[in-house]
C-alpha cells in the first residue's frame, strides 16, 4: 500500500470492524459479564450491524464526512456511555479532515488525538482508571512515534494495533473507578475491561481492514 488511506479504503476499515464486532460480540459480553451489565458485546455488534448496513450511503464521500456519519449511526444505535463516547470519537476525528478523499499518516495521528480529547473531556477518565483511553492513548503515542522514525504507513498501522492490544490487555491489571464497575472496587483486579478491548477492536481494523 501506499502513504495514504483512500475513502475506499475506509469503507474497507469501517466494515471490517463491524465484521470484527459480530465475531467477538460472545467474547466481549463474557468480558463485560464478570464485572459489568454483560451486554457490551451484544450492543456493540448490533450497532455496528446498523453501521454495516448504512455504510453504501457513505460510498463516494470524504474521509471527514464517513467518519461523521458513522459517529451519527453510533450516536443513534446505542445508547448510554459506549455510544456517546464511541460516537464522539468519530465525530470528533471526522472535523480533523473534512473534504479530504485521503489521508496520510499526520492526518491520522490528528484525527485520534482529536477523538482521545473528545473521548477524555467527556468520559472525565484518566490514564490508569480501566476505560477505553487506556487503549486508545498508547495506540496514539505508537503512531506519533512511527512518524518520527519514518516508517510507512502500513508499519505504522501495525505499531498502532499492537500498542492498542497491550493498552487493551494493561487493564486487567487496573482497578475500574469510571463507571458501574467502579462500585466493585478492587474486585475488578484480574479482568480485562470489556470497553478497552472493543477500542483494541475498532483500531486494530485500521490495520487489519487494509494489511
Amino acid at each position: 500500500m501506499g502513504s495514504t488511506l483512500s475513502s475506499t479504503d475506509v469503507i474497507k476499515i469501517i466494515d471490517a470492524m463491524a465484521d470484527t464486532m459480530e465475531r467477538e460480540k460472545n467474547y466481549l459480553s463474557d468480558l463485560d459479564g464478570a464485572i459489568g451489565d454483560g451486554d457490551h458485546g451484544v450492543n456493540m455488534a448490533k450497532c455496528f450491524r446498523d453501521v454495516k448496513r448504512r455504510l453504501p450511503e457513505s460510498k463516494d464521500k470524504d474521509v471527514g464526512t464517513i467518519f461523521k456519519d458513522v459517529g451519527m449511526f453510533i450516536l443513534n444505535s446505542v445508547g448510554g456511555a459506549m455510544g456517546a463516547l464511541y460516537g464522539t470519537l468519530f465525530l470528533k476525528a471526522s472535523k480533523e479532515v473534512m473534504g479530504k478523499m485521503e489521508v496520510n499518516l499526520e492526518d491520522l495521528i490528528r484525527m485520534f488525538e482529536a477523538g482521545e480529547k473528545g473521548i477524555q473531556e467527556m468520559g472525565k477518565a484518566q490514564l490508569g482508571d480501566k476505560t477505553l483511553l487506556d487503549t486508545i492513548d498508547p495506540a496514539v503515542k505508537a503512531l506519533k512515534e512511527a512518524q518520527s522514525e519514518g516508517k510507512p504507513l502500513i508499519d505504522a498501522l501495525a505499531a498502532f494495533s499492537e500498542a492498542a492490544q497491550k493498552g487493551a490487555e494493561s487493564t486487567r491489571e487496573m482497578i475500574s473507578k469510571i463507571g458501574r464497575s467502579s462500585r466493585l472496587g478492587e474486585r475488578t483486579m484480574g479482568h480485562q475491561d470489556a470497553g478497552a478491548t472493543s477500542c483494541y477492536f475498532i483500531l486494530d481494523a485500521f490495520y487489519q481492514g487494509i494489511k
